[in-house]
């Protein structure tokens, strides 16, 4: 076997968290709602292009899933454009971030966190559009 790319990433989560996640994943991401097959669960697949990159799944009635905590998964990074509307967007919803520069590279990489607490990268190549 070879893996050839990364294909989705899952987040479970009730109901209201749920509902949070879909809303900040496409209002503030740019993910959009797409096609899903028929499952046994409640949920979403959110597309980047084409892509299902997110799938998103209401937990089940005796499932438990944690908020805000430091593990080993440090953060998902999407490749974006428009670096300057980005920014303006981020600073117009209040939705904060730290912004940092790969000086080897000059990659603007820009990092925040969806409602429950998993990091982002939002990754810009260069040359970005400041």
């Amino acid at each position: 076997m070879s893996i050839l790319h990364i294909d989705h990433y899952n987040l479970r989560a009730d109901s209201v968290l749920l509902n949070a996640l879909r809303q900040f994943y496409c209002e503030v991401i740019g993910l959009k709602i797409g096609a899903r097959p028929s499952l046994n669960s409640v949920g979403y697949w959110l597309y980047a292009g084409d892509k299902d990159v997110l799938h998103l799944s209401q937990i089940s009635p005796d499932e438990i899933r944690q908020c805000h905590v430091k593990g080993t998964f440090d953060h998902i990074a999407f490749l974006c454009d428009d670096l300057q509307n980005t920014e303006s967007q981020l600073l117009k919803k209040g939705i904060p971030y730290q912004r940092s520069k790969v000086a080897q590279t000059g990659h603007i990489q820009l990092f925040l966190s969806d409602p429950a607490g998993n990091r982002i990268e939002l990754h810009f190549s260069p040359p970005c559009k400041l």
